[in-house]
């Protein structure tokens, strides 16, 4: 009997693995076969996450991958190419927030460095890695957005910009390379319990919020993302693309 969901053997480049989403990631990928190379801006950190699916039984290295900083997209994907010589799934989960607060009062700065890691960093690791996919005939992007791409929330306008960005990049990318054999999707988390929603984690009134516009009356854990990343980037979705999957407890119903 086939295991569904199968990846074994599939070479899968995990941008933003260090921690969150990104981590648990890496690891659901490794658990059902997949060689992940996790990357961040750190790779000390990423090297943990690598080791720990090692010790696991899984198979990983790290590489440093800071999406904001479009050199260390070829190293990266050339080092896979020359190691690998092939590249089937790639999750986009490097994020940045650096400002919450009024629109009108947002510096440049701010402005620039969420657009260039949330935005331009996902399109041009997709832009590097698409040649490697379209010389094997096949492949999955997913792209790590957030339900702020379709209901901005107060407070973030230009995170939820990048992200409304990365959908409609999502859809377009699918549109483009679909009959090339690679799929692009998309995975909006909710509320999360990382590290970029803890400013929201701690906000006076969370919970009586989540009590009123949740479903479920919680956060999630980022585990419970990766069940539908398994689904986007298996054969189980052969299917399935240009697709936004909302995982958010019912938060934008």
């Amino acid at each position: 009997m086939s295991q569904r969901f199968d990846l074994s053997g599939r070479v899968a480049l995990v941008a933003g693995a260090s921690r969150g989403i990104g981590e648990a990631i890496a690891h659901g990928l490794a658990q059902h076969g997949a060689i992940v190379i996790c990357s961040s801006r750190k790779q000390a950190d990423c090297e943990k996450v690598a080791e720990a699916i090692r010790e696991a039984g899984g198979e990983a290295i790290s590489a440093k991958l800071h999406l904001g900083e479009l050199s260390d997209h070829g190293k990266v994907v050339d080092m896979i190419a020359e190691k690998y010589g092939r590249l089937d799934i790639l999750i986009n989960n490097g994020a940045t927030n650096p400002y919450m607060g009024a629109a009108h009062e947002a510096p440049e700065s701010a402005y620039d460095k969420t657009f260039d890691v949330n935005v331009k960093g996902p399109y041009f690791l997709s832009a590097k890695a698409i040649p490697l996919m379209l010389k094997n005939g096949k492949g999955a992007i997913v792209n790590v957005a957030s339900i702020d791409g379709i209901q901005p929330g107060k407070g973030r306008v230009i995170y939820g910009m990048t992200k409304a960005a990365l959908i409609s990049m999502t859809k377009g990318m699918a549109k483009e390379y679909g009959n090339h054999g690679i799929r692009v999707n998309s995975l909006l988390p909710g509320f999360t319990d990382t590290k970029l929603a803890s400013a929201l984690k701690k906000a006076p009134g969370i919970q009586k919020f989540m009590d009123e516009n949740l479903a479920i009356s919680r956060m999630a854990q980022p585990e419970e993302m990766v069940g539908a990343v398994l689904y986007m980037v298996s054969d189980e979705s052969s299917y399935f693309t240009g697709q936004g999957m909302v995982v958010d407890a019912g938060a934008i119903l």
